[in-house]
């Protein structure tokens, strides 16, 4: 028994400071590491990252400073560390191979959280698809069509494409066109399309509306209407002034026409063109 105590003396003689040492590392490497995880999830807030991006990058940092402080205070205390960071080096490497089509997600999750080109609640128009975005995600992004339909887009694919935000400039241009008969006074149409225009609060004063002939068509004059509105209530409005531009016209009989074709016969004689009633058998 005494040359136990002995052996145990001298290891801890030996070793005794060693493990100490990395006892401390090892603490302070974890008090460190929750620390400047948060303050990295602190500053990504700050920047206007989405939560769940910051929430990663406090995670991943967390973990990466473990390893690192675990490496440390397997190095205080004499073990060997070259190996195990050609292992980890090595697992990390197999496993980015594997995932690579993930990873290409996520590094374009990270771009748009940093870039911020759209956010969530915008109305935006992403590989051909409409839709108000729903979810942010750091592989992919959801947005729902007007129909409530749901659409899950990959987030490199959204890097890789245009993006039509509708909402983030605060303001939209309608565009609507309407048909006046080439028998009606031009003022007095755009007068009263001007009135419905004034007549609604939803209409932005600045920047002007404008109403002006687009083109002269085969059988009608035809009127650009374009007033600015808040993006807010752009659909809603358009379908609104359709309504009542159409009733302000009819109001004030300024006729709408219609495309019609006449046709002539020539070489026939009336007769040939007169209807017979259907033979009953």
């Amino acid at each position: 028994m005494e040359a136990f105590f002995e052996d145990l003396y001298a290891y801890a003689a030996a070793y005794g400071l060693r493990i100490l040492a990395a006892i401390i590392v090892f603490a302070v490497g974890i008090w460190l590491a929750r620390l400047l995880s948060g303050l990295a999830e602190m500053a990504a807030l700050k920047s206007q990252l989405e939560e769940n991006f910051s929430r990663f990058l406090r995670n991943a940092s967390y973990a990466t400073l473990i390893v690192i402080v675990a490496v440390a205070a397997l190095g205080v205390l004499g073990i060997p560390t070259a190996s195990i960071i050609v292992l980890i080096a090595a697992a990390a490497l197999a496993v980015g191979l594997a995932i690579q089509g993930s990873l290409a997600n996520f590094a374009s999750g990270i771009n748009l959280s940093l870039d911020q080109p759209f956010k969530v609640g915008d109305i935006v128009e992403i590989a051909n698809r409409r839709g108000k975005v729903n979810q942010i995600r750091l592989f992919t992004t959801i947005i729902n069509t007007p129909d409530n339909v749901r659409i899950i887009i990959p987030n490199s694919r959204i890097t890789s494409t245009s993006i039509c935000n509708y909402t983030v400039n605060g303001t939209r241009r309608l565009d609507l066109t309407f048909n006046v008969s080439y028998e009606e006074k031009i003022d007095r149409a755009r007068h009263i399309i001007m009135n419905v225009l004034a007549m609604d609060a939803r209409v932005l004063a600045d920047p002007e509306p404008v109403v002006a002939i687009k083109e002269l068509g085969d059988s009608a004059i035809r009127f650009a209407v374009q007033p600015w509105v808040r993006a807010a209530d752009y659909w809603q409005l358009k379908y609104d002034l359709n309504t009542e531009i159409k009733q302000a016209l009819d109001e004030n009989h300024i006729a709408i026409p219609y495309p019609h074709r006449e046709i002539h016969v020539i070489g026939s004689s009336p007769a040939s063109h007169q209807e017979h009633a259907p033979i009953e058998h």
